[in-house]
């Protein structure tokens, strides 16, 4: 359901303790993780041909050549960062789509699985919207192609259920609906911010009343 757009960080912050003292880190996952985060901000809000090891060092509050103790490079950041998000994102589409539910009820789940995806990762989404398309030209990113065939196999699927069971209207443009569906979910990672009014299952509720509403049969 992914697919490169525009996405990012709405205000253009980026997580900057630079004017702290820089020291050298001790290593640890609990570190790395931290690194990570703030490495994918930095991603999110200046696109990754423009940061720098040494940007993402500064906003971590490090030397750069301590960066290395963690990581080879900016590269194997940006990969660990959309491997990791995609991979939990397919662990909840996957027990969705194993789950045997109506094609109305697999949307409303995908749905709400994403926008938990959002909250949980939403600089990595950013990022995902903002570089995939041309991240995927390299061997070392082919799976972000591989994941959005996935996505869309997924989606049209179940659309198209939904068609043939009578649930969704019978004049349905399912690849549009998907395309739909799959930029308006999506670029809910530039304005989200985790701990705000709504939660994400809020969120997910008020998208999908006006979705469903607009492609189900009505009785």
């Amino acid at each position: 359901m992914l697919r490169g757009g525009r996405a990012g960080d709405q205000n253009g912050h980026v997580p900057n303790t630079a004017s702290k003292k820089k020291t050298q880190v001790s290593g640890g996952p609990e570190r790395r993780r931290e690194l990570l985060d703030t490495a994918a901000e930095v991603f999110a809000a200046q696109g990754y041909n423009a940061t720098t090891v040494r940007k993402i060092a500064d906003a971590a509050g490090m030397l750069a050549g301590s960066l290395y103790y963690h990581f080879d490079s900016k590269e194997s950041m940006l990969d660990e960062i959309l491997s990791s998000f995609l991979n939990e994102l397919w662990e909840g589409y996957d027990a969705v789509l194993a789950a045997d539910l109506g094609p109305r009820e697999t949307i409303e789940a995908l749905v709400t699985e994403s926008f938990r995806e959002i909250d949980r990762h939403r600089a990595a989404v950013a990022i995902y919207q903002k570089e995939s398309r041309h991240l995927t030209d390299q061997p070392r990113f082919q799976y972000l192609a591989d994941s959005q065939r996935r996505f869309e196999k997924a989606w049209l699927g179940t659309l198209e259920r939904g068609v043939s069971a009578g649930v969704f209207r019978a004049d349905l443009d399912v690849r549009l609906t998907y395309r739909f569906v799959r930029d308006t979910v999506w670029v809910a990672a530039s304005w989200y911010r985790p701990g705000g009014r709504h939660s994400p299952e809020e969120i997910a509720r008020q998208y999908l009343s006006m979705v469903l509403d607009g492609i189900a049969v009505q009785s």
